[in-house]
């Protein structure tokens, strides 16, 4: 597979439209664990970026297998190299699509989720999708906190993307 350079300033012009749209969007208060919201899914499975990349670059072990379950628009025009697009969390038909990717893994095998759509307490797809895993029984399942989205706290910061698919 051949990485791409991104331009970064496109992809943040993309990333900050896709947030902006979000953060319009009717949610309940901001910080409040409600049912569905990235605020319910336990500290203890939430990972940082720099912790990822950390487990990315790794040598002599497994790497996570890195799903996005958010907007295929985002993922094409940036994602984490390597990652594969899994469906938005948020919808039945996205469910199914992560559900027939990991179907036929080890329940043991590590996983992470990440979208960046929204900030963090306003995406709808990482709990969803967080939980159908729980229910389908994998046991190191992550959450990549990305605090406002994917443009400000993975490619404005640098680290890599690729891009398509």
């Amino acid at each position: 597979m051949k990485m791409k350079i991104v331009s970064r300033a496109g992809t943040l012009a993309l990333i900050t439209f896709f947030a902006s749209v979000c953060a319009h969007a009717q949610f309940s208060e901001p910080g409040a664990a409600q049912p569905g919201s990235a605020f319910s899914i336990p500290q203890a499975q939430v990972i940082q970026p720099e912790a990822l990349i950390q487990m990315m670059h790794k040598t002599g072990s497994a790497k996570p297998l890195v799903l996005q379950v958010g907007s295929h628009v985002l993922f094409a025009e940036a994602h984490i190299p390597g990652s594969e697009y899994a469906g938005p969390g948020s919808r039945p038909e996205g469910l199914q699509v992560l559900q027939q990717r990991v179907n036929a893994l080890s329940r043991k095998t590590a996983i992470v989720l990440y979208c960046g759509c929204c900030p963090w307490g306003r995406c709808p797809n990482v709990e969803p999708a967080f939980a159908k895993l729980q229910q389908m029984g994998f046991t190191d399942v992550k959450v990549l906190f990305l605090a406002d989205n994917f443009g400000d706290d993975w490619v404005a910061k640098g680290y890599p993307v690729e891009q398509g698919r």
